[in-house]
């Protein structure tokens, strides 16, 4: 799976956006107001293939990173709460997007009442 293909996917969330706030190096998805979002997915430009970091509960975390040698704790990122995967097809795609879809779960819950509602229309 390719950079593009994750960022379709991903950017089809209601209300994500993408930003660079680390520099041009690393794009980073995120959901909310563009005051107070935040980011659900992070994907460094140029790899190849993609490797995707994604928020994900700490119990689940774990055992993928035991289940798959692609999935890896969060580059940069709190190693409890993120992985980094590479999209190189051993974790399935769907499997993958589904954990596209958990990471932009946990942080839409996170976002304050007023958001959350926001997003639901």
């Amino acid at each position: 799976m390719n950079h593009k293909q994750l960022e379709n996917y991903i950017l089809s969330k209601p209300g994500s956006w993408l930003d660079y706030p680390f520099g041009e190096d690393v794009a980073v998805y995120k959901v909310g107001s563009k005051e107070t979002g935040k980011m659900f997915a992070l994907i460094p430009d140029g790899s190849d293939p993609a490797r995707v970091s994604l928020k994900c509960d700490p119990l689940l975390a774990e055992k993928l990173r035991e289940e798959y040698v692609t999935v890896m704790p969060g580059y940069h990122l709190n190693k409890k709460h993120w992985n980094t995967i590479i999209a190189d097809g051993l974790v399935p795609e769907d499997y993958l997007y589904s954990l596209v879809d958990l990471s932009y779960r946990l942080v839409v819950e996170s976002l304050s009442k007023a958001e959350q509602d926001l997003l639901s229309k």
